[in-house]
């Protein structure tokens, strides 16, 4: 039986890699590549410490058998995660798009609704909820 085979039979039925992972990975890496920059022993070693903790919890998670209970960390991660993604997503575009378009927020349903940028009072139909209301572009 060849090694990736004997792998494979270890980790059937157990979680594996998912968001959650990649996201514990990144913040074990940025600490460690902080550690290397400060010269105080006492916050190194606590730096290590918590590492070392997002290290062990990454192998913990990988290898457990209970599914349900690592899906649930993994969604409430992803929840956090693609809102804070898609806050960032929509700064980037509105310093991207600040010439031609204005960006303003449904009052029904506070979607993000990216408009033309023309001066004076315009009427706006939200294409998420269909509710009607006024826009005011000052510029």
């Amino acid at each position: 039986m060849r090694f990736r085979d004997k792998i494979a039979r270890f980790m059937w039925g157990r979680y594996g890699i998912d968001g959650l992972y990649y996201g514990l990975f990144i913040s074990y890496f940025v600490l460690i590549v902080v550690q290397r920059f400060i010269k105080v022993d006492f916050i190194k070693a606590i730096i290590s410490l918590v590492a070392l903790a997002l290290l062990i919890f990454m192998f913990f998670r990988v290898f457990s058998r209970n599914i349900a209970a690592r899906r649930k960390e993994n969604e409430k991660f992803m929840r956090i995660w693609t809102r804070t993604k898609n806050f960032f997503v929509l700064q980037k575009n509105k310093i991207r798009d600040i010439k031609n378009f204005t960006y303003k927020k449904c009052p029904a349903c506070k979607a993000a609704l990216r408009l033309p940028r023309k001066k004076g009072k315009h009427n706006v139909v939200c294409p998420k909820c269909r509710n009607r209301f006024e826009v005011k572009n000052w510029f």
